[in-house]
């Protein structure tokens, strides 16, 4: 099942994708007849996961790392599937990054591995865009519009071996499974529920694979996980 959320002409619904709409109860809005996907939540934050591909530590001369190494990004990052992703004024270096997310349906804290499936509402994608010639984390990572996200979540799938690609413009500049992460998603999950209280819709993303290359205003970026779907945002 696919969970979407769209701005439709009576207003934003939540429901199930299908077949090219969004479906709330007896009501059916078909995308693109005045209505658009929005991200398929609302987190009060994003929990993102670095250096968790073997290829991405090759690529970029990482120490394995001994325990999940992780970020915050705020709400205010998050824009929707299709919706421009903003290129700063103050970078020249601007970086995509396809990740496979979970999205939290509870309000919890403290989970073992074993428990993280009854914890998850599904999976969706992130792009983790990144200015990388700002310094620190927080300054590259964290601005307005830094993660888009969508298209919707998949609530049926184990993510623990499928398949991702990312395209710029047609181009394809990754290529991995999940199966190359250092540390899984359950294992993620439940590490981060020792320290902070996830709520409801808040949102944990797993990494991303090598990364080569910058995108440039005009550029199209297109993130597929098997299973999932496809997260397409243009740059602005």
């Amino acid at each position: 099942m696919r969970l979407a959320r769209a701005r439709t002409p009576d207003g934003v619904v939540s429901g199930e994708y299908d077949d090219g709409a969004v479906v709330d109860g007896d009501a059916r809005y078909p995308v693109d007849e005045g209505t658009d996907l929005l991200a398929p939540c609302e987190p009060s934050a994003l929990y993102c996961v670095g250096r968790n591909f073997a290829d991405t530590l090759d690529q970029m001369d990482y120490d394995r790392p001994a325990e999940p190494d992780f970020f915050i990004k705020p709400p205010t990052a998050v824009i929707g599937p299709g919706d421009p992703i903003p290129y700063p004024d103050w970078t020249d270096e601007l970086t995509y990054a396809g990740e496979l997310a979970a999205v939290i349906d509870r309000e919890c804290r403290d989970l073992a591995p074993a428990d993280v499936d009854d914890a998850v509402r599904g999976y969706t994608i992130m792009n983790d865009v990144d200015a990388l010639d700002q310094q620190g984390r927080t300054a590259r990572k964290a601005f307005d519009g830094s993660a888009p996200l969508g298209p919707w979540i998949e609530a049926d799938i184990d993510p623990s071996a499928i398949e991702m690609e990312t395209h710029v413009s047609g181009e394809r500049r990754q290529h991995a499974n999940t199966e190359r992460m250092l540390f899984s998603p359950r294992e993620i999950v439940a590490f981060l529920s020792e320290r902070f209280t996830f709520r409801p819709g808040d949102v944990v993303a797993f990494g991303s694979p090598a990364n080569p290359g910058l995108i440039e205003p005009g550029d199209e970026v297109a993130i597929r996980y098997e299973g999932i779907g496809t997260l397409r945002n243009p740059v602005a």
